[in-house]
């Protein structure tokens, strides 16, 4: 961030100075009093287990210059007011956990801030990718992409919401050329609310899904918040769309940006030709208006296609020559946990930890996945442990039976539900440890096991549990 008095913080945030002088010299923001250095403002939020005003003297004694609270500390800070309707955060992060407001209101002076930053650096190109599957293994194509052309900033992991949409923000610096951010939503208005912090030139719709159906309520909803992000770009803007989704191509009509469509399909300005599968990666022939490059992905899925000419797009938005774009491309590697993130064991088998999230098209895409992984060798049995699809309201027991459908169109050979009854024809286990004791006692050299649920679900604990029994584990590396 832009370096700032603590006197210019409680000016931006609307707040007041409590037991400090208002020179002294903020850095960085950080909301782990872990994390927090020399230089540092650390956020006091409430959570589930304790609430950071508890943390505020701790943080100081690490190196925390001073606390961002929404009440009086024992220690210096900036006091923000309680956040007008207009700005409460989004909802999503902070339902259950903030029954007094202090955390909106803190949320409320982080997005100012974030804004303020956002703003002081004129020389900053904001990238914002939303949709309902593929954010984030995006949103790190993008980096990869960008980074060549100049200083990039992009949140680790998945950092969309309203607090890590702005803390990310804040990591941008007088340095930073490309500021790439991750858009989420559970409800109409919040990806409008988050582009208010920092404003996209270039805003990145992948697709319209089932994701958080519950609560949304339709397919319509989901695509009417998704189309928040065109519609929040400048006239100089870009809107970067998929062709292939027509619920995403029908958002050109809601832009004043101009229209950049990616996909598969022939009309797509940029596009990916004479793709082919090896060991469930994607090799194509990337083709642009500025010329064509062969890209051979290190990233596992077919899906994943759509997700390079995406990032491809916006980085030839910012100045990157097919060629450049398509040796970033193929250099990438996995950069977020949990995200079809393949392990080859010494014994010879393959562990796919696919277990951030699901919704039934990231489900079928996974399917698809690891199909293509066991289609080398002949002989390779495949596995797929699925755990239930959440927030996915009264459609829930038959989006289930639908990935239980496609797994079997798809012949996958063994099918397990972890604590999920909905998959009709599955082998049923209890629990994580259930399902550990079956496939250790099951699985044979050469099999492919996919680990897929939605985040709640804990199955990353039983990909994890596969692999840890040896300290010789071949896998690809994760930043």
């Amino acid at each position: 961030m832009i370096e700032m008095s603590l006197a210019e913080v409680a000016d931006v945030t609307g707040g007041r100075l409590h037991r400090a002088t208002g020179a002294e010299r903020v850095t960085a923001v950080e909301f782990d009093s872990r994390a927090v250095g020399p230089g540092g403002l650390f956020l006091a939020l409430p959570g589930e287990r304790a609430d950071g005003h508890d943390f505020a003297a701790a943080a100081v004694a690490a190196g925390a210059v001073a606390v961002l609270a929404a009440r009086e500390v024992d220690a210096p800070a900036v006091i923000v007011p309680p956040a007008p309707d207009d700005e409460v955060a989004t909802g999503s992060y902070l339902a259950a956990t903030d029954p007094d407001g202090s955390g909106a209101a803190v949320l409320a002076a982080l997005a100012r801030l974030a804004a303020h930053n956002v703003s002081s650096l004129p020389d900053l190109t904001v990238v914002g990718v939303t949709g309902s599957s593929g954010k984030t293994s995006t949103k790190d194509l993008l980096a990869a992409v960008l980074a060549p052309l100049g200083p990039t900033v992009a949140p680790p992991g998945s950092f969309n919401n309203e607090l890590g949409l702005p803390w990310t923000a804040l990591r941008a610096d007088a340095t930073t050329r490309h500021l790439v951010l991750e858009l989420s939503a559970r409800g109409a208005g919040h990806i409008a609310a988050l582009c208010r912090i920092a404003q996209p030139r270039i805003g990145v719709v992948l697709n319209v899904g089932r994701a958080h159906l519950g609560e949304f309520g339709s397919p319509e909803a989901i695509a009417q918040a998704k189309g928040e992000l065109v519609e929040a770009l400048p006239a100089a803007g870009v809107a970067v769309l998929n062709v292939d989704d027509p619920a995403v191509a029908a958002m050109a009509t809601r832009t004043r940006a101009r229209v950049l469509t990616v996909g598969r399909s022939p009309e797509a300005q940029v596009r990916a030709d004479d793709v082919v599968l090896d060991a469930g990666r994607a090799r194509f022939r990337l083709v642009t208006p500025r010329g064509s490059a062969d890209v051979g992905l290190r990233l596992v899925g077919a899906h994943h296609v759509g997700n390079a000419l995406s990032a491809a797009a916006a980085a030839l938005e910012c100045g990157a020559t097919p060629e450049g774009v398509a040796a970033a491309l193929s250099a990438a590697g996995p950069a977020s946990r949990w995200r079809m993130e393949v392990v080859d064991r010494p014994d010879g088998v393959t562990v796919v930890n696919d277990a951030y999230n699901a919704n039934p098209e990231s489900m079928r895409a996974a399917l698809q996945a690891l199909v293509a992984i066991a289609a080398g060798p002949p002989g390779r049995r495949t596995w797929a442990v699925l755990g239930r699809m959440g927030e996915l309201g009264d459609t829930a027991p038959a989006a289930h039976a639908e990935v239980a459908a496609a797994a079997a169109e798809l012949e996958v050979d063994r099918l397990v539900a972890v604590d999920a009854p909905e998959y009709g024809g599955a082998r049923p286990v209890a629990d994580v440890a259930e399902a550990l004791v079956l496939l250790r006692a099951e699985l044979e050299p050469g099999d492919v096991v996919l680990i897929k649920a939605s985040r709640a679900a804990g199955l990353d604990r039983l990909a994890e549990a596969l692999v840890a029994a040896s300290d010789t584990v071949e896998r690809e590396p994760v930043a």
